[in-house]
């Protein structure tokens, strides 16, 4: 198919970085921070040591409420619109994160920033769509989804070289700088790509009617959750990598380093996948990707039982790469298999499984990640839970009556 693209389009390599801009500022803004994590606690004093964790798990909260409703919002006032929407709200959250002379007060910011980054998250694929078909489509989003792969890889080294010259608070600054300039650039350079005639009204109903079909249609419904525990696992780990790895491990200003290997176990299955999922299909892709992270987890139990819950570092970081490079293998299949019976929702329904899956990741992320005793033991306990939990959902959800 050709491209669909107007003539006041910005070239194919300047819209790929700008796309890929606004679905980076999401990891960035996830990851970046993680650094931090210990001064923010530090100077702001929440309750306990692992309520420094909701740093992270706020603007995941965020995330989830908003993709429900940026991405219809798009569908009726244009694409532009919801994404300025979105960005401004960002920036107006990083305000008092950034400015926070109290716990609460940063995470009311964090949530309110997940909320705005929520439209780029969800719209820039609709924008995409707009603009190519066919294999331009898929031209386009391979090349976003390898800016978006590398960002959360160097987000943790990106916080901690400002770390060295100046506080946490001016991570924050950096995401309002790097937001506004972004949000410039994509006025200047970016058309609109939805046209009056295509749009269609702004309706609850219609999502109200997206959610009552994921929940009643099995495979669905299934793989929706699936994609939940299976996030879960991430956001556990994302929680509390930083208290393994810089205070559990000592490692101190070597943890982005370990995030990055991580981060590109992740990074290197989603690029494979793209291949292995034509020669072995998704069905099977995801049952062999959960049974070996399963089997995995079982054993890395068993290691750090017997180790007082601190396995040796070079064990744990080698069970956390083999069983992210499954994690990487199971996103975007779990999102397509969620999404094959809902084609004629496709927008409405995206948004839909987006929000519910990570409503789900969420709660269980974060109950992980509060579960942190010192030892590594909640993590791994949490991944055997959740991805025995996964093989049991996907049984039901291709079951035949």
């Amino acid at each position: 198919m050709i491209s669909t693209k107007t003539k006041t389009s910005p070239a194919f390599a300047e819209f790929v970085i700008l796309v890929s801009s606004l679905m980076s500022l999401t990891a960035l803004s996830i990851d970046a921070i993680l650094p931090a994590l210990s001064q923010i606690s530090s100077d702001l004093h929440p309750q306990n040591a692992n309520e420094r964790q909701l740093v992270i798990s706020m603007i995941f909260l965020g995330l989830a409420g908003g993709q429900l409703f940026f991405g219809p919002l798009s569908d009726s006032i244009g694409r532009k619109t919801a994404i300025y929407a979105g960005l401004a709200l960002f920036m107006l959250g990083t305000l008092p994160a950034m400015l926070a002379v109290s716990f609460p007060m940063l995470l009311v910011g964090r949530l309110v920033q997940g909320i705005g980054i929520s439209a780029p998250r969800a719209v820039t694929v609709a924008l995409v769509r707009d603009q190519y078909e066919g294999r331009g489509m898929a031209r386009v989003m391979s090349f976003v989804m390898t800016v978006f792969i590398l960002v959360p890889m160097i987000a943790p080294t990106f916080g901690q070289a400002i770390l060295l010259f100046t506080g946490w608070r001016a991570i924050f600054g950096s995401y309002l700088l790097l937001a506004a300039l972004i949000t410039i650039w994509f006025a200047v350079r970016m058309p609109e790509t939805l046209p009056p005639e295509r749009r269609a009204p702004f309706s609850a109903r219609r999502i109200m009617r997206a959610i009552r079909e994921v929940v009643t249609i099995r495979p669905a419904l299934g793989y929706t959750v699936t994609a939940g525990l299976v996030s879960g696992m991430l956001i556990g780990y994302l929680n509390s990598s930083q208290q393994i790895f810089q205070e559990l491990y000592a490692l101190g200003e070597q943890f982005p380093l370990y995030f990055a290997m991580l981060s590109a176990a992740v990074g290197v299955a989603t690029f494979l996948n793209t291949r292995l999922v034509m020669r072995f299909g998704m069905r099977l892709l995801v049952r062999s990707s959960l049974s070996t992270i399963f089997v995995l987890s079982i054993m890395a139990l068993g290691m750090a039982l017997w180790t007082a819950g601190i396995p040796s570092l070079w064990v744990l970081t080698v069970y956390l790469m083999l069983a992210f490079f499954c994690v990487g293998i199971l996103f975007g299949n779990l999102n397509a298999l969620a999404m094959e019976p809902l084609g004629h929702i496709a927008g409405t329904g995206a948004a839909v499984v987006g929000a519910l899956s990570t409503l789900l990741s969420v709660l269980l992320g974060t109950y992980i990640g509060q579960s942190y005793n010192g030892t590594v033991l909640p993590l791994v306990v949490g991944m055997v839970i959740l991805s025995g939990l996964s093989l049991g959902v996907i049984h039901w959800a291709d079951f035949r009556q």
